[in-house]
Formats: structure tokens, sequence, C-alpha cells
């Protein structure tokens, strides 16, 4: 069992990339000590071919893949993690939960509709990353639900930031998009062909 109990992120994924490159196994299981964690280290293993789930195991959660053995280790799809410079597809990095300084009311508003206007880029927009506060837009309460859902349903990727969730103690209340680390954060920044920042 890889012991990733205490690693921030995105370690915990990282150390079970570096054992699947390094040893190709057909079981693995992975030990960290909290959900964001446990979340992300699934969708890496699913990501390479692995059937994988998530167990509860006192405070901390196992996270069991297995490889159908005849299954080659594949790269993730180029669809959802990689796009080339000439697509020009954007991704647009959401840091808070509001557009602008001053305000928090109006700044609210103003992201609302930020989000809201975002379809109107059409198949342009790829993905859009949520970051510290900006991963409350994705959560229970949200008046931007119906509008990341819409963008969700049209084929845009949303990935939320998990420790940042955790921090917020919203793991159990996102309702749109897939949890995600720093690895994944990191890489659709450098294969976007046009970040937005707001």
């Amino acid at each position: 069992m890889l012991d990733c109990k205490g690693l921030a992120c995105p370690q915990p994924v990282m150390r079970t990339k570096d054992l699947l490159e390094k040893e190709v196994p057909e079981t693995v299981q992975v030990l960290v000590d909290n959900q964001a964690a446990g979340q992300n280290v699934q969708r890496f293993l699913q990501s390479q071919g692995y059937e994988a789930e998530v167990a509860a195991q006192g405070g901390d959660f196992v996270i069991s893949g297995r490889r159908d053995p005849g299954k080659a280790v594949q790269a993730p799809p180029p669809d959802i993690y990689t796009c080339s410079p000439e697509d020009a597809r954007v991704l647009v990095f959401v840091r808070s939960d509001t557009l602008g300084r001053g305000d928090d009311k109006l700044g609210a508003g103003l992201m609302k509709n930020f989000l809201l206007t975002l379809k109107e880029m059409g198949p342009s927009l790829w993905r859009i990353l949520f970051l510290n506060s900006g991963v409350k837009l994705c959560c229970e309460g949200s008046e931007s639900l119906p509008a990341l859902q819409e963008l969700v349903d049209s084929g845009v990727s949303i990935l939320v930031c998990g420790t940042c969730l955790d921090f917020y103690g919203l793991l159990e209340q996102k309702k749109v998009g897939d949890t995600t680390n720093m690895l994944d954060i990191v890489t659709s920044l450098q294969v976007a062909g046009k970040v937005v920042t707001v």
C-alpha cells in the first residue's frame, strides 16, 4: 500500500503516478488522510485505465485500483486533458467567487453575469478551473449552478480544486465539476491555447 497520509496536493497523485510508471501494477492501493486527496487519486487512476474506488477507513481513505491484465496503461484522452495551441481553446481560471474588487455584493452579481455569458464563447471555451473561494460557485446554494451545469452539458470541462473545497468545508456540497488537484491545474494551464484569468 502506498502511504500518502500527510502529503499536500498534488503529492498523493504524483506519488501514485510515479508508482504506475515504475511498476505498472495490476492492482494498487493508496492511503490518504483527506477526502479531496482520495477523489483526486481515484480520478487519476481512472484516467490511467484502472477501475478505482474510495473507501473510508477510520479518519483516512483507501483508494483501491484494479486494471485488466490485458489492458495497457493509457494516457488520458486528449480531448479531456490536452489541446494543441493551434486549437486556441480557451481556459477560464476563476480564483474568487466575486469579480473585481470593491463591493462584494456587486462583485458576486458581476461574477454570476460573467458565468452566464461564458456560453457566448461557443466551442472555443474548453475548460473552467475554480480555485480558492471560486470553488464556492460550484457548490450547493450558488446562484451560478444552472449556468455552470449548462456549460457542462454543452461539453465544457469544469475542474474544482479539491484542496480549496476541503479548506472551505465544501467537499460534500460540490454540485458541478470534477474535483481536481494542482497537477491537473498546472497541466491545464500549460496546454490551453489561451488563458483568461478572473
